[in-house]
């Protein structure tokens, strides 16, 4: 029975890495290596989880140089013959049969380069995390309107909260839960490090599906994720991390000249999104603090 390799990037993630690896039992039958890409965790969760399960191995990065580039760092240390990978965040925790269940469901559709699962919240809410590719114009709306507004019609084409639960194809899938299919992760080069955090699986979507291969969407798979813990602790890093990955994807795909102007308004409207954003999240860290 061949082993299955699961790749996830620590930061300092605390009690949930336990979670993580404790609940990874019920999700295969197969047995399991675990690789632990760590980017500078201070909290010594990484090394005692390396200590407390055998299957867990830590794999230091050398700094913190981003989710995607060390999902690839770890991800070269794999058999290259290895048909499936997992890749998750810490702070995710498995139903039973889910990753089995993201298995079959890649042998039902041989052209399925990545596959999700249900997101679910800690609260028992669903996450959106199936939806389209964003364009200039969409991604835009739902960038200036999506709080305040949610229900305009560029936030829910993007979330696709009116399509039916079911296993279908997608634009691209949340990052913080994918099986991948080696060959498809290798023939795109892996994730883009130049995003360090945030935006990175949406480009990984797009650029398998503009090579060819499927992002699948498998309800019947499901994982509870935390969601936020290592951005949470530093929002005036991450919240313009995002911003700037936010730009970037877009740049990418309009880099004629002349869309200079399209890339000046964009770059312009997502700083003030995201010096609003800093300030909002400070504020509400500070009234937290005085209600402590």
């Amino acid at each position: 029975m061949p082993t299955l390799s699961v790749v996830t990037v620590t930061y300092s993630p605390g009690e949930h890495l336990g979670g993580f690896l404790e609940s990874l039992a019920a999700a295969t039958v197969l047995p399991t290596e675990v690789i632990m890409a760590d980017n500078g965790s201070t909290d010594g969760a990484p090394e005692a989880a390396a200590e407390q399960f055998p299957h867990a191995r830590l794999l230091r990065t050398g700094g913190n140089i981003g989710y995607g580039g060390a999902i690839n760092r770890a991800v070269a240390e794999i058999d290259p013959a290895a048909e499936f990978v997992v890749v998750a965040n810490p702070d995710v925790r498995w139903d039973g049969g889910a990753i089995d269940a993201l298995i079959a469901a890649a042998r039902r559709w041989p052209r399925a380069g990545s596959l999700g699962p249900t997101v679910l919240e800690p609260d028992g809410s669903r996450y959106p995390s199936a939806r389209a590719v964003p364009g200039l114009l969409d991604g835009a709306g739902h960038a200036v309107l999506g709080t305040l507004w949610p229900s305009n019609r560029w936030t829910r084409a993007y979330l696709q909260e009116s399509q039916a639960v079911g296993e279908r194809p997608v634009g691209w899938l949340s990052g913080s839960c994918l099986l991948l299919r080696r060959k498809a992760f290798d023939s795109v080069g892996g994730f883009d490090s130049r995003y360090f955090m945030y935006m990175e699986d949406v480009d990984l979507g797009d650029r398998l599906g503009r090579a060819g291969w499927q992002n699948l969407y498998v309800p019947d798979a499901t994982v509870v994720h935390a969601k936020g813990h290592a951005a949470g602790k530093a929002p005036e890093l991450m919240l313009p991390a995002h911003h700037r990955s936010a730009y970037r994807f877009q740049a990418d795909r309009h880099p004629h000249w002349w869309q200079a102007p399209l890339r000046g308004a964009l770059w312009a409207g997502l700083r003030v999104r995201s010096q609003v954003a800093v300030a909002a999240a400070v504020r509400e860290r500070r009234q937290a603090g005085r209600n402590a």
